[in-house]
């Protein structure tokens, strides 16, 4: 009886050696493909009450006592994450304040009035990672620039305040058509660089191109320092006038709620200024300074303050400098719904914000801003 059961044991074991391992299907192309959508709606008042209903020099809340859509988008992507992936990304948005704002020459902004309607393919690019060295990528299309300490708001990332800083609005491009290259030399180190037909340009509106690039450099777990620069010319049929930005950001998570961030640059371009005499030069240096502080895990407050001289109104059109400090407190009802306040206090060197009679040298706003993100 025991010989029996040993000659069992061991003919089961045989079989479940010789048994093929079990593979999994191949998935279907469509299969490989990830589909999210976000939603942003808000409310915004300015205590000034300015007659043209219009808040000063703000970028997606430019209107006051209005509720709106600001965006619906929906993306579809095949991700590529390792040496050899091909992949896609593709970003549909429609609403009443980010497309018409964001949308580029060419595209959806009309190239001679320069208006837009409320849609836009935000992005849409391919990329592939070629087998060399840690992997070395490449995406071409339609893509978010490279520049700038604070994004446009998506499903994958969006910012600690509401409303957005003046360097985001005035200092840098919103998107880029164009070629990036991507290279990991490391856990601490990666660099970028980007070939485009210019800021926010889908059509080149000259003959020249624009170079771009971007070192991230990690020298602790808590600390990531960033340095970008872009160059170009970017004016209409000018090939000459080149516009230069050179920027330095900085994060530092102090502890598992405490963070900091660091937005510094200066911008500079040839011919930029309408002059007595022709065309003269314009600069635009300006910081940023972040805090977010997570209280519990649902509730958190965001802080910003920030400077941007605007000397001969190369980028506002008002020779100015505008300095502004904002509260964001954010509430966390679950994962995907986000309920956020803004109050913010604008003031320039000049009178430049509206009132509901004349002009004034400040304005403050107060905002209303809800998030669906899947």
């Amino acid at each position: 009886m025991v010989w029996r059961a040993l000659l069992a044991g061991l003919a089961a074991a045989m079989l479940h050696a010789q048994a093929p391992p079990s593979v999994e299907p191949e998935k279907k192309w469509y299969q490989t493909l990830a589909f999210n959508g976000f939603l942003s709606g808000s409310y915004n008042w300015n205590f000034d009450q300015p007659a043209g209903r219009a808040n000063a020099f703000r970028v997606f809340d430019f209107a006051d006592n209005y509720w709106k859509l600001d965006v619906a988008e929906a993306v579809v992507q095949k991700a590529a994450s390792k040496k050899g992936d091909w992949g896609f990304r593709v970003d549909l948005e429609a609403g009443q304040s980010i497309p018409e704002i964001e949308a580029a020459y060419g595209l959806f902004r009309d190239p001679d009035s320069g208006k837009a309607g409320h849609f836009d393919i935000q992005q849409a690019f391919v990329s592939y990672i070629a087998p060399i060295g840690n992997g070395l990528r490449f995406d071409a299309g339609k893509y978010v620039s490279h520049m700038g300490y604070e994004v446009i708001d998506g499903y994958d990332g969006w910012n600690d305040n509401a409303t957005r800083s003046f360097l985001f609005g005035y200092a840098v491009p919103y998107t880029q058509t164009g070629v990036r290259v991507s290279y990991p030399f490391g856990d601490k180190l990666t660099a970028q660089l980007h070939f485009m037909n210019g800021w926010d340009e889908v059509t080149d509106n000259n003959h020249g191109k624009t170079v771009g690039f971007q070192v991230a450099y990690t020298p602790a777990p808590a600390v990531t320092l960033t340095v970008n620069g872009i160059y170009g010319p970017e004016q209409k049929e000018d090939d000459h006038d080149y516009r230069q930005v050179w920027e330095l950001m900085a994060t530092w998570k102090a502890s598992r709620r405490v963070s900091f961030g660091l937005d510094a640059l200066y911008g500079h371009e040839a011919g930029a200024v309408e002059a007595s005499e022709g065309r003269e030069q314009g600069s635009w240096p300006g910081a940023a300074g972040y805090l977010h502080t997570a209280v519990t895990s649902k509730f958190s407050l965001n802080l910003r303050s920030e400077i941007f001289a605007d000397r001969n109104g190369a980028r506002t059109g008002v020779g100015q400098s505008l300095k502004e400090v904002t509260a964001t407190p954010e509430w966390r009802i679950d994962k995907h719904v986000i309920l956020r306040g803004d109050v913010r206090f604008d003031w320039s060197t000049g009178e430049v914000f509206q009132k509901a009679n004349g002009f004034a040298r400040q304005q403050l706003t107060a905002m209303i801003n809800l998030l669906l993100v899947d």
